[in-house]
């Protein structure tokens, strides 16, 4: 059977979330779609694993932090042979194997999350161990959302990761600008965010999350980083836009807890994703597509209250000049003046 491209991989688990989440009246699907690349490339090129094999010593491991967007690991496991697709429709289902954040129960999740703050901890101490026994043979990565690096959690993380010089961790970041009920800088200001990765000693990637060639590269030259600068750990900051391939979800707060209803907000995401529907994919659930949805996407502004992210209480972030390179200087001018 032909290996899946991580583009192909990356569609379904879009298709597949879509549907898990409409049938289930599961959340975050604006988080699911916004990580779907990044999951995608790493089970599709990155990885080693054996699906007929879960607990195989040799594997890479993967820690989801962000476990509320666990469907995205479910629909990638499930293309990959760990269990049959058919089981996703119970996805959040009474006694299901899916729960709504990921779960350990399932072959191929080597770790429960969805407490935010708590996974890079876990993929640190993976780390750390394999270290310890000198054990080579397996990665530890790590998915983090933005929002949960509010948590001085994951910053104890990362300064043991890099105290103890822990290059066989990849850390990666769906910066998709978006927490809960509001954005990242409205909520609890984390910028520069790259700087103060590089403050705590680890070697920075900043990258366009929702591009597979920029994932990949990164990837590569992360083990390139690891293995020959300092021996650090590698972060990958994915600047990804939540609700990423389907226009009337990206970069709306109200999709972190809403899912499709039936009706227009299903056909519609359905309708959308067939437009970018790679060759050699066969979608499971709708074979040939919503051939007639009930609104067509072009008709959707302005008939439906929920288009146009929610106002919040929170007050505009202040206009801030950070100390990225080329601006310090321009900072100690206005200082002066």
């Amino acid at each position: 059977m032909k290996k899946m491209t991580s583009e192909q991989l990356a569609w379904l688990i879009r298709r597949h979330s879509v549907e898990m989440t409409h049938l289930s009246g599961g959340s975050h699907i604006g988080s699911i779609l916004s990580v779907a690349d990044i999951v995608a490339v790493l089970y599709a090129d990155v990885m080693k694993y054996k699906a007929h094999e879960p607990q195989w010593k040799e594997r890479d491991r993967l820690i989801l932090s962000k476990g509320h967007a666990g469907a995205a690991i479910y629909a990638a496991l499930s293309e990959e042979g760990f269990f049959p697709v058919e089981e996703l429709k119970t996805h959040y289902a009474n006694g299901s194997r899916l729960s709504g954040h990921v779960s350990h129960h399932l072959p191929g999740v080597d770790f429960s999350t969805g407490s935010l703050g708590h996974g890079l901890s876990a993929a640190v101490g993976m780390a750390y161990a394999a270290k310890k026994d000198r054990i080579t043979d397996h990665r530890v990565f790590a998915v983090l959302g933005d929002g949960e690096c509010d948590e001085g959690s994951v910053w104890e993380a990362v300064l043991f990761a890099n105290h103890y010089r822990l290059n066989n961790l990849i850390a990666i970041v769906d910066h998709n600008r978006m927490q809960s009920l509001d954005f990242n800088e409205n909520t609890l200001e984390i910028e520069d965010f790259g700087l103060k990765w590089r403050a705590f000693g680890w070697n920075v990637i900043e990258i366009n999350g929702n591009s597979h060639k920029e994932l990949k590269s990164a990837f590569g030259a992360a083990d390139k980083l690891s293995s020959e600068v300092l021996h650090k750990p590698t972060v990958i900051i994915a600047d990804t836009i939540k609700g990423y391939g389907i226009k009337f979800m990206e970069n709306n707060i109200l999709w972190h807890y809403r899912f499709p209803h039936e009706g227009w907000e299903y056909d519609g995401a359905v309708y959308e994703l067939y437009q970018s529907k790679p060759e050699g994919v066969r979608d499971p659930y709708t074979p040939d597509g919503i051939q007639r949805p009930e609104l067509h996407l072009e008709e959707l502004e302005g008939k439906w209250a929920f288009t146009e992210t929610w106002n919040t209480t929170y007050p505009e972030p202040m206009r801030r000049v950070y100390a990225k390179p080329g601006t310090l200087e321009a900072v100690h001018r206005i200082l002066e003046e």
